[in-house]
């Protein structure tokens, strides 16, 4: 891509940011992720500016800023309504705490101010006003070759952050590459390792969000599997590697986690649930004498259980931790289409039709990773839906709000007193009405309460 391309692509506001700094005798550079995305041909996401004017020169030649970060040399220039951050060039410090440095000097460099990022894809600069693009490092070649590869001494560059390591990880899933060898040895060795434990569990939640956006996420978790990274984040998945499965899968317990993730629609949530929806099968698998083959009971129980502590610590959102929780505690579809509509009614009701749609791709990804022909699975995958879009648009009863009764008719109806029986009696009646959809008239509810009354007693008053 041209030069000249490359300019056009750049927005309006941000060229005339870095125009308005030329005329006052300072220069603006667009940097960062911006610059990489705008060579591979991707429209660019967020849009910084770094500049060789200090803090002070920039909010005297801006009408509207916002002094967002002036210790570490930035601040926000608002046009529009749209912010563009502008960061003084400078060297850093040390990092004692794993994230940021210690102190920060201003330079006047941009190839210093590159030096101190994180790998060479995202170390190029491009001067807007006079069309040159600063790359010391290499990264367009890296680019162009696909390769993650740190700044300078990887150790040096892991040492100062922490995320950086996951980072790479992420980087190499989203953006298609392999890490260069030496990064990636770097990345886990134990001085490494202990400054990412010191990473804060939110940051590490958003690199896996980051990375479930990926085309094949699965390039992500396999370099923090052979990195260790993983072991710091989240052990409980090590439990996989090398788990044999039954003679239904081509691969090991991880493979297939692998796998699904691969298949899977590319919906974070959907994809953490993935991640996880085996978790529970190394600690409960068994070997059968009377199948000759590996059993794994109430893994989907187990692995529920074992996916909500994770979740709680790395902070996932309480409405995300449930959904996932879940996917993982409902993933397993047995279906059959020996299954009669009654059933199919009962199994809306067990998981709830907000749920459903989810667990149809779930299902339909768990098949396709198991690494062998599973085009009948998918197909009664399809049927069940179809099915359950039937019984939804006839109005299935799925509750007690459903029903064409409610818990002070009942009580009039058979001189019920308050009590548990009448939530007990009504949610009875939605089975009777899952049975059979007919009866859900008031005046059959009625004859059905008195009978179920008879049969168990009425409450005291």
């Amino acid at each position: 891509m041209s030069i000249a391309h490359l300019i056009d692509l750049v927005p309006e506001d941000v060229l005339g940011i870095c125009r308005r700094l030329r005329e006052g005798g300072r220069r603006g550079w667009i940097v960062g992720g911006c610059v990489r995305d705008l060579l591979r041909g991707e429209p660019a996401k967020d849009w910084d500016v770094a500049t060789d004017a200090r803090p002070e020169e920039v909010i005297r030649m801006f009408r509207k800023v916002i002094p967002t970060g002036l210790q570490h040399g930035t601040v926000t220039v608002v046009l529009r309504g749209v912010h563009y951050e502008l960061t003084t060039l400078r060297g850093e410090g040390a990092y004692t705490d794993g994230r940021r440095p210690d102190s920060v000097e201003f330079v006047d460099d941009i190839t210093r101010d590159l030096a101190r990022r994180d790998f060479t894809i995202n170390a190029i600069a491009l001067d807007p006003v006079d069309g040159h693009i600063i790359d010391p490092f290499g990264g367009q070649r890296d680019l162009a070759t696909r390769v993650v590869r740190a700044v300078g001494d990887p150790r040096e560059r892991f040492g100062e952050d922490g995320l950086r390591v996951l980072r790479a990880a992420r980087f190499a899933a989203t953006l298609e590459c392999s890490i260069e060898p030496e990064t990636e040895r770097a990345m886990g060795e134990e001085r490494t390792l202990s400054t990412f434990r010191r990473v804060s569990a939110e940051r590490v939640r958003d690199e896996w969000m980051k990375a479930m956006r990926a085309p094949r996420p699965s390039v992500a978790f396999e370099i923090m599997r052979r990195t260790s990274i993983l072991g710091v984040t989240c052990p409980e998945l090590l439990e996989s590697v090398g788990c044999t499965q039954n003679k239904w899968h081509a691969y090991d317990v991880w493979g297939h986690a692998m796998a699904c993730l691969d298949a899977c629609v590319p919906q974070p949530i959907l994809r953490v649930a993935a991640l996880l929806h085996d978790i529970g099968k190394p600690r409960t698998r068994a070997f059968s004498d009377k199948t000759d083959d590996y059993t794994f009971y109430d893994h989907e129980k187990v692995g529920a259980d074992m996916a909500e502590p994770i979740l709680t610590r790395l902070r996932f959102s309480n409405e995300e931790r449930a959904r996932i929780v879940a996917l993982v505690r409902h993933h397993l579809v047995c279906y059959s289409d020996t299954w009669s509509d009654a059933a199919v009614r009962r199994w809306i009701r067990r998981i709830g039709p907000d749920l459903a749609p989810d667990l149809y791709a779930l299902a339909i990804a768990d098949s396709l990773g198991k690494g062998r022909d599973v085009k009948d699975e998918i197909a009664g995958i399809d049927e069940l839906r179809r099915r359950v879009e039937a019984q939804l648009a006839a109005g299935a009863a799925l509750g007690p709000k459903d029903l064409a009764i409610r818990g002070n008719e009942l009580m009039s109806a058979l001189g019920l007193p308050p009590s548990r029986m009448v939530g007990d009696l009504l949610n009875a009646l939605v089975e009777v009405v899952t049975e059979d959809p007919s009866a859900n008239t008031r005046e059959r509810l009625i004859e059905e309460a008195r009978r179920i009354v008879s049969d168990k007693g009425a409450p005291s008053a």
